[in-house]
C-alpha cells in the first residue's frame, strides 16, 4: 500500500523538508523551497522483501572483458591501459581549458577504430559547432568518419533511450550541467538535476555495457560545478588542468575503480587539438639563459613518469611597510614557510626583500620534494650568484631546516642523468644510491653552495 506524502524540496541544495520556510536551513538561501508530493510505501508488519541472487565468483568469467584503446597513449596511460566497457568517467576542468577539444579528439580516433558507431550528445553546441571543430582536428583531405554521431539533446531520459538504440562504442555527454531529466521539477544544472541525471547515466552505461564520458564545469573552488556526490556516483574522476595563456595541459585523476589514480598526461594545445608530450623535461625547462641568478632545477614524479622543472625566484628591496610574497604555480603558504626557515636557520636578512616565485610552464605543484629548489632559488637570487645549470636540487625542508627523504629518488636521477646534468643536492637520509651524477648528500639547508 502506498500514500501521498507533501514535501518542500530546495531548488538550490535538493534538501528535503516536511514543512515550509521561507529560507531554507541546509544552505541559507531564500525563496527556494517547492512543494511536490511523492507516493511513500507503507510496509506490513511481517512483511519480508526477497533475497537476491548469488553467484559464486568462481563462475564468473572476465576473459572477454578488454579496455577499449583510445589510440592516444597519454590518454590511456591516465585511465590505466584504456576505457573500461560500462564505466562512467567524468572529465572536469575549466571553460576553456579544451575539454570538448579532447573529447572530439577521442570521438574521431575510436570511430576510426572500431566497428560500432561513437555518440556525441551535446547540450551546449549545436551539430555544426562541433562539425567545426571535428573538421579542424582532422588531417587536410580527411572527412569526419559515418560511425560518429551526433544527438543535439538535454532531456536525460532521450539520451538514455538513444544510446541503449545504438549501442555505441562510447557515449560523450557535453556537459552534465545542460542535460535535465523531467522526473525532477528544478532546472537543469542545479545541484538535484545533476544528480539524478547521473544516475541514470550509470545506469545505462552498466545494463548496457556501454562507457559514458559526461564532462563537467569546475567551480572557482576548483570543484565540479554540482555535488561532491558526484564523483562518488562516477567510477572515474579525470581534470583537465592548464592556464589558457600557456599552451601546456596536465590530465590528471581524482579517482579510478579500473587503475591507479598517480598517473597523469601532458598534452600541448595546437590548432590541431591537444598534442601529446612525449619528453615533458624538456617542455618545462627555461629556454634562455640558465645562468641567471635565482634560477634552479628540480625533479617532479607525477605518476609513473618524472619529469623536469625550473623554478625561479627573484628578490628586490621592497619600498612598502611589509614585502611582499607572491607564488606562481607553488603554494603561497608554504613559500612562507620556506622563507621563514632562510631567515631563522641561515640568518638571511627576507625581512626587506619582495620575493616572487615562478614554476615555468605554468604548472602547479604540491610535492615537497621541490622545497629544496625553492630555498636554493631564494639563496641564489638573494646572493646574486648564479646555481650550476647542471645541478639539481631534490628534497623536503623541514622547519629546522633539515632535509628530508623524498619518494623515488632513483627515478628522478635517472631523468636528469638522461638529459645531461651532472651534479644533484640530494638528502643525506637517502644513503648509497647507483648514480652517473656527482650526488652530494646534505642534512640541513645551511649546507647549500651558492
Amino acid at each position: 500500500m502506498t500514500k501521498l506524502v507533501t514535501i518542500y524540496s530546495c531548488t538550490k541544495c535538493d534538501t528535503q523538508s516536511s514543512k515550509w520556510a521561507g529560507r531554507c536551513l541546509e544552505c541559507g538561501v531564500w525563496g527556494t523551497l517547492i512543494e511536490s508530493t511523492k507516493e511513500e510505501s507503507i510496509k506490513k508488519k511481517g512483511a519480508h522483501s526477497p533475497s537476491a541472487a548469488v553467484i559464486p565468483f568462481s563462475e564468473i568469467n572476465h576473459a572477454n572483458w578488454q579496455r577499449i584503446e583510445t589510440g592516444i597513449k597519454e590518454i590511456d596511460q591516465v585511465l590505466g591501459g584504456g576505457i573500461v566497457p560500462g564505466s562512467l568517467i567524468l572529465l572536469g576542468g575549466e571553460p576553456g581549458v579544451g575539454k570538448s577539444t579532447l573529447m572530439a579528439q577521442i570521438a574521431i580516433v575510436l570511430a576510426k577504430k572500431e566497428n560500432r558507431p561513437v555518440l556525441y550528445c551535446s547540450g551546449e553546441e549545436s551539430g555544426q559547432q562541433i562539425k567545426l571543430r571535428l573538421d579542424r582536428i582532422l588531417a587536410l583531405g580527411e572527412t569526419t568518419s559515418s560511425s560518429l554521431l551526433f544527438a543535439g539533446e538535454t532531456q536525460c531520459e532521450k539520451i538514455c533511450a538513444t544510446i541503449q538504440k545504438e549501442k555505441p562504442t562510447l557515449a560523450i555527454v557535453d556537459s552534465i550541467q545542460t542535460i535535465g531529466s523531467s522526473e525532477v521539477e528544478s532546472e537543469a544544472g542545479s545541484i538535484s538535476q545533476v544528480r539524478a541525471c547521473t544516475v541514470k547515466l550509470l545506469q545505462t552505461a552498466k545494463e548496457n555495457d556501454i562507457p559514458i564520458i559526461i564532462t563537467g564545469h569546475v567551480t572557482k573552488e576548483g570543484s565540479v560545478a554540482g555535488p561532491k556526490t558526484l564523483e562518488h556516483l562516477v567510477d572515474t574522476v579525470l581534470y583537465l588542468e592548464g592556464d589558457s595563456n600557456h599552451f601546456f595541459r596536465l590530465l590528471k585523476t581524482v579517482k579510478n575503480r579500473f587503475g591507479s589514480t598517480n598517473e597523469v598526461g601532458v598534452f600541448e594545445m595546437t590548432e590541431k587539438g591537444l598534442m601529446e608530450v612525449a619528453n615533458p623535461s624538456s617542455a618545462f625547462i627555461t629556454e634562455g639563459d640558465v645562468s641567471v641568478p635565482g634560477t634552479c632545477t628540480t625533479v617532479i614524479v607525477e605518476g609513473s613518469r618524472a619529469f623536469l622543472v625550473n623554478v625561479q625566484a627573484l628578490t628586490s628591496k621592497t619600498y612598502f611597510g611589509y614585502p611582499q610574497r607572491r607564488s606562481v604555480g607553488f603554494d603561497q603558504n608554504r613559500l612562507q614557510l620556506l622563507i621563514a626557515v632562510l631567515v631563522k636557520r641561515l640568518g638571511l636578512n627576507l625581512g626587506d626583500q619582495d620575493i616572487h616565485i615562478n614554476i615555468v610552464g605554468g604548472l602547479k605543484i604540491n610535492e615537497p620534494a621541490i622545497d629544496l629548489a625553492v630555498c636554493a632559488s631564494i639563496i641564489s637570487a638573494y646572493k646574486n650568484k648564479p646555481c650550476d645549470p647542471k645541478t639539481i636540487f631534490c628534497g623536503e625542508v623541514g622547519l629546522s631546516g633539515e632535509v628530508r627523504q623524498v619518494s623515488s629518488l632513483e627515478k628522478r636521477l635517472k631523468e636528469a642523468e638522461r638529459l645531461g646534468f651532472t651534479h644533484g643536492y640530494i638528502p643525506a637520509s637517502a644513503g648509497k644510491i647507483e648514480s652517473k651524477l656527482l650526488l652530494i648528500h646534505i642534512r640541513n639547508v645551511r649546507e647549500l653552495e651558492i
